[in-house]
């Protein structure tokens, strides 16, 4: 875990700020986990507890699509530092197939991170599977300094 070269936080100072700023995230007990954070890209993990499932014993879309933010987020203030107010103007899911109701993994990697905008693709699969299940891209607005 930690710093990789390129990045302003560690995954711990990454966790630490969601943690304190957004603390509803984890409401109901920490289900959220950042595995990981690196230049232009972090890693995330969605312990799929039952709240999260729907009928059929699937992870929800509602879920992902948090997941897929969540992660987006992460990579964005691992490279920029700590700014709460950036915040999502778009995004774009893409459902590929049904998860089953384990753990979920989403990598984002960051297309463009400039001043204003950063630009992102989360690429989310079930734990011990290559398949992706839902792919979904993104965009934030960062305030100015």
């Amino acid at each position: 875990m930690g710093r990789m070269t390129g990045t302003v936080l560690t995954c711990a100072e990454t966790q630490d700020f969601l943690d304190r700023e957004f603390p509803q995230m984890q409401a109901g007990g920490r289900a959220y986990h950042l595995e990981a954070v690196g230049p232009l890209s972090a890693r995330m993990r969605l312990e799929a507890q039952e709240r999260f499932l729907r009928p059929g014993a699937t992870v929800s879309g509602p879920a992902m699509m948090a997941l897929a933010d969540y992660a987006l987020y992460a990579a964005i203030l691992a490279n920029i530092g700590p700014v709460a107010l950036a915040v999502t103007t778009s995004l774009t899911f893409n459902f590929l197939r049904k998860p089953a109701s384990g753990d979920l993994w989403a990598d984002c990697r960051l297309m463009k991170l400039g001043r204003r905008l950063a630009v992102g693709e989360v690429r989310i699969t079930a734990a011990g599977g290559d398949d992706l299940v839902c792919h979904a891209t993104g965009t934030y607005s960062i305030p100015p300094r």
